[in-house]
């Protein structure tokens, strides 16, 4: 009968949490952030300097909504680099391990490769909360004091972008399982990559009538969820305002859709569920694809 121990789970977890701080990479990538953000959030104060046509400077609806859509850029710049950087440090997770000898030692002892696979996801799930929500919030922290906008729903966005990178973790440690890290960094990559035109496609498709288009671009959001999670997180960052403003512009309301930066609707119910079944499946996977590996 299946069972779990939490024990050994929660020992490969901080034991790879420990592991992926040791790597330079996540001190270079920590670093990095914290650059982007001092010069981001400078950018956003010289906002404030701004005139238009005549000289005067922005009103305060006007800079809101100036600043409301380059945070929006700056947020898909961030969940791009977070997103290529999960994939670097969770494709090799197994593989590496495997490759080295360490899995074997490992699993040698009263540890199944269920808790082997579920400590690796716990702890790199848990990094990539605390690096994801952590940064995020920080951002939206400092835009606030500088500029006194905040998004409509900030812990909404965190949570789409914490539930955009576990996704796209998930598929790399199961990929993991079978490839090389680098090899696996590439497939994860690609995939992820075909998700995010796929959800452009989706929304070409219901700009111009074509159910083939939507149908296709629909089926990649369902395969791969990361696209579905992003337009979540777009939505909450999105004000009331503009979002109506879409909506009431026909056509041209409906092409918008199709831009990496404005979503009309965040994931709904069904999806959400949807995407959950799709992680647990995938881990299922992962457990499946290890145990039929010979170590």
């Amino acid at each position: 009968m299946f069972s779990l121990d939490f024990q050994p789970m929660f020992v490969i977890a901080r034991l790879t949490m420990k592991e992926a701080g040791r790597r330079k990479l996540l001190f270079s990538l920590l670093v990095l952030t914290m650059l982007v953000i001092v010069f981001t959030v400078l950018g956003f104060d010289r906002l404030k300097t701004i005139t238009d046509r005549q000289g005067q400077p922005l009103s305060p609806v006007e800079l809101k909504g100036v600043v409301s859509q380059l945070l929006i850029v700056v947020m898909f710049m961030f969940g791009f680099v977070l997103a290529i950087s999960t994939v670097f440090v969770a494709s090799p997770a197994i593989s590496s391990d495997l490759e080295s000898g360490i899995a074997l030692s490992m699993l040698t002892r009263p540890i199944s490769r269920a808790e082997y696979v579920l400590g690796k996801w716990l702890g790199l799930s848990t990094l990539a909360i605390i690096y994801a929500a952590g940064a995020g919030g920080i951002e939206l922290l400092l835009v606030n004091v500088v500029v006194g906008y905040l998004p409509p729903n900030p812990l909404v966005f965190l949570l789409y972008l914490v539930g955009h990178v576990v996704i796209l973790l998930t598929l790399s440690l199961l990929i993991s399982t079978r490839l090389s890290g680098m090899t696996a960094g590439v497939v994860a990559l690609g995939a992820f990559g075909l998700a995010w035109f796929g959800g452009i496609a989706a929304g070409v498709g219901e700009a111009f009538n074509n159910s083939t288009i939507t149908t296709v671009g629909y089926l990649t959001k369902l395969i791969l969820p990361t696209d579905a999670f992003w337009r979540g997180a777009v939505y909450s960052l999105e004000p009331a305002a503009e979002i109506a403003l879409f909506r009431s512009a026909g056509n041209t309301g409906r092409a918008a859709s199709a831009s990496p930066f404005f979503a009309a609707a965040p994931p709904t119910d069904q999806f959400l569920a949807w995407t959950a079944a799709w992680m647990v499946a995938v881990l299922a996977l992962a457990i499946y694809s290890l145990r039929r590996r010979e170590i």
